[in-house]
């Protein structure tokens, strides 16, 4: 199908790159992106190209505080990925990073992915392979000894891909500290472009900061108080690894529905992270693929695809 490299940059500078190169064959269009997973990483960087980013992810506190912080999101849903609002044949490009392995049913929800995007748009997926040491590992061991342990970072204040500000949080009636959407039934909702409103729970980010410094919650106003603050981003949460979440898995996928895999890639970021050739997930790693006579490789703990759909629907791939 394509031939199987090792990236020469990381996956984000890799992504970023083939998102620019789209937006030069559209010079006139405003670029529609889908960062599906945007509890927990960052958007692509398409420079001074005009864009428009919407943001899904499942509604947990963790990546629901992580979403409500983040500058660089125009728009973002969360709940159920089965049933999140994505319009039919909407978005240009679909960055999936670190959540096919991590979401159950995730086949049904790349149907929904692909369906969202337009024809020629770009599906750009990087995922931890659940076919490899490292994934049975993930998989396998308990959680207070899993390899994937999650560690929390900060990034810069008021820095984001865009160079977008730090929003402002709100305050709410009863004095605790907002930030900016909240679950209700089957998830929140929010919007950052001013004038824009937020369904569900959800606050609109340009709202927060109109009015005079005001936020009106439930019928009542509230002197907000600004408070810039860092978004605190976290490691990918615990991997489900659906069937369809390896190298295998997606190309099977890519040939049902009719995909084309542009570009294939390896990696041992996952592996490196913990101490390559020396750590203990090294050696265990090791020990798995020479236990499972190679089925399960320990050579690579993710795998990343640049994959795009034809303009026709009725093309196929020889």
């Amino acid at each position: 199908m394509t031939e199987l490299r090792t990236p020469p940059v990381n996956d984000g500078d890799l992504f970023s790159e083939r998102a620019r190169q789209y937006a030069l064959e559209k010079p006139l269009q405003r670029i529609h992106i889908l960062e599906a997973g945007c509890g927990w990483g960052t958007s692509l960087d398409l420079g001074d190209r005009e864009h428009h980013v919407t943001g899904v992810d499942m509604d947990v506190p963790d990546l629901r505080a992580y979403t409500c912080e983040r500058p660089d999101l125009d728009a973002w849903h969360l709940g159920d990925l089965r049933t999140v609002p994505l319009p039919p044949r909407t978005y240009d490009i679909v960055h999936a990073s670190h959540l096919i392995e991590r979401i159950p049913h995730a086949e049904l929800v790349l149907d929904r992915f692909v369906a969202a995007l337009k024809p020629g748009g770009l599906l750009l997926v990087h995922l931890r392979d659940r076919n490899t040491a490292f994934g049975f590992l993930d998989r396998a061991l308990p959680r207070w000894l899993h390899v994937s342990g999650r560690r929390r970072r900060r990034t810069r204040p008021g820095r984001g891909p865009r160079g977008a500000h730090a929003r402002i949080a709100y305050t709410t009636g009863d004095g605790v500290p907002g930030s900016g959407g909240s679950a209700s039934g089957g998830g929140a909702s929010g919007s950052s472009a001013p004038g824009k409103g937020a369904s569900g729970h959800g606050m609109s980010r340009g709202g927060a900061e109109r009015g005079a410094g005001h936020a009106e919650i439930a019928g009542t106003e509230t002197p907000a108080r600004p408070v810039t603050r860092p978004a605190v981003r976290t490691s990918p949460p615990p991997a489900t690894y659906d069937r369809v979440a390896s190298r295998s898995g997606i190309q099977w996928y890519c040939v049902m529905r009719g995909l084309v895999i542009s570009e294939e890639y390896t990696s041992r970021q996952a592996i490196d992270a913990l101490g390559a050739g020396t750590g203990p997930a090294e050696l265990l790693c090791r020990l798995v693929s020479a236990l499972s006579r190679g089925r399960l490789t320990a050579d690579h703990s993710e795998v990343t695809f640049v994959i795009r759909k034809p303009e026709n629907r009725f093309a196929r791939v020889i």
